[in-house]
């Protein structure tokens, strides 16, 4: 069964400072299956009731072009902040891929937030659209480890397919990258870890990885985050609830070596990490070239 919400806008008002330059924010969908279990977007300070039913917004394409037409500027479109645009129903739907045809159309640019390999489905249009404005994609993995993968992002593509999807969008000429967070105390928080993914980051022809070094936890999000480390990792609620007690943020305990050790290996391999730096190179080419 497909659940719909009303929606009288989907494309937001201008960001200031928006992630990787983006001008606008975008959600057709609210609510996620993924199944993560560190994801913040369950708190309720964002109001998503019965978070893990994907609800799509009605006449979302017509809405999203009504949007697009009165913006008086073009810009960049932020989607996949608060839910995956390519969640299962995608598929069916098509959703995502009737905006990413409107935003090509009206001369917009697009940044992409997933973790799903179904965006490869759309690279015709992410195409068409980096022929006249900003790209990016940018795909989360927070471990090299597809085992671990599957408990802690339980109903998504292994981390493997995802290292395969962001091949392919290279191969497209798509500027892509990693979203490397957040990284879990004590789960995924090792550097072997932060290793393969920064190595498997840039055999994918990713161009930048960026990294946050623990996670945030809220009242009802720890509550929830608690209960699966009960049911998946034995012991590590503890040690959390020792390490942070109610705190909202939660570093990982040895963050300076591991950021050291997570920046000189993206330098080794020329990766991008600093958001302004990956700010310059989306953007650079289309205001040397005058597109944009």
């Amino acid at each position: 069964m497909q659940f719909t919400i009303p929606a009288k806008t989907i494309v937001s008002a201008r960001l200031q400072n928006g992630w990787f330059g983006a001008d606008y924010n975008m959600n057709i969908y609210k609510g996620c299956c993924h199944g993560c279990i560190y994801c913040d977007s369950r708190s309720d300070c964002y109001g998503v009731e019965n978070f893990d039913t994907v609800r799509h917004k009605e006449n979302a394409l017509e809405v999203i072009e009504a949007d697009l037409r009165r913006k008086r500027q073009t810009g960049m479109i932020l989607t996949g902040s608060m839910s995956d645009p390519y969640n299962p129903f995608e598929q069916e739907l098509r959703l995502s891929r009737g905006a990413l045809s409107l935003i090509e159309r009206y001369g917009f640019g697009v940044a992409v937030h997933t973790k799903s390999p179904l965006i490869t489905r759309d690279i015709d249009l992410l195409q068409a659209i980096a022929r006249h404005a900003p790209i990016c994609v940018s795909m989360t993995i927070t471990t090299a480890d597809d085992a671990l993968c599957r408990k802690i992002e339980q109903n998504i593509a292994p981390s493997g397919e995802r290292f395969a999807a962001l091949s392919k969008l290279s191969a497209a000429g798509i500027s892509c990258g990693v979203l490397l967070m957040p990284l879990l105390p004590f789960i995924n928080d090792t550097p072997a870890n932060i290793l393969a993914i920064v190595r498997g980051a840039h055999a994918s022809g990713a161009k930048w990885i960026h990294c946050f070094m623990g996670l945030t936890l809220r009242a009802n999000q720890r509550t929830h985050y608690y209960a699966k480390l009960d049911e998946r990792f034995s012991g590590v609620k503890k040690r959390y609830i020792q390490t942070y007690g109610e705190a909202y943020s939660c570093p990982v305990p040895n963050q300076k070596e591991l950021w050291n050790l997570f920046t000189a290996e993206c330098r080794r391999l020329g990766l991008l990490y600093r958001m302004a730096d990956i700010k310059e190179f989306i953007w650079s080419r289309y205001r040397e070239r005058r597109l944009f």
